[in-house]
């Protein structure tokens, strides 16, 4: 199921791209923006038809984009200054980069259930970040008095 909801993300922003392209008063620019649309369209066809293919490469794509997010982070941690709390990007970088290299280890025979786990936890901090917005927006004042009663 989640492939399928990346497939029509994939076409919608195909689309997108596309009606942009045609908005562009260069082209160069246009050249850039058309095929990178049609590109976008043709995966998310290829998507609905093949799912166990696109969810392998999709898989594939989000371990390697993982481990490379995390030496960046590593990376980055080390080169911050010494008064900053460096300590948290390097542990952060580390962390992604073993979630990465646990899904590569188990690619493709994870491809079946990793999107949908990775989208249902981000679907769960997402809903729990707006609960915890909309309370302490609920505390603050301006909000307490446009809802109470004049």
């Amino acid at each position: 199921m989640s492939v399928l909801v990346v497939g029509v993300m994939m076409f919608i922003a195909g689309v997108a791209e596309l009606i942009n392209a045609f908005q562009v008063k260069n082209w160069g620019k246009f050249f850039v923006w058309a095929p990178l649309g049609a590109l976008y369209i043709v995966a998310g066809f290829v998507t609905f038809e093949n799912h166990a293919l696109a969810a392998a490469v999709l898989t594939l794509i989000l371990g390697g984009s993982l481990v490379a997010a995390g030496i960046m982070r590593v990376i980055l941690g080390f080169s911050m200054k010494r008064q900053t709390a460096r300590f948290w990007l390097p542990t952060s970088g580390v962390i992604t980069m073993l979630v990465g290299l646990l899904i590569l280890a188990r690619w493709p025979i994870n491809s079946v259930y990793i999107l949908g786990l990775f989208l249902g936890l981000d679907l769960i901090v997402a809903g729990a970040s707006w609960i915890g917005i909309s309370f302490r927006l609920r505390r603050t004042s301006i909000v307490s008095q446009a809802l109470s009663p004049a």
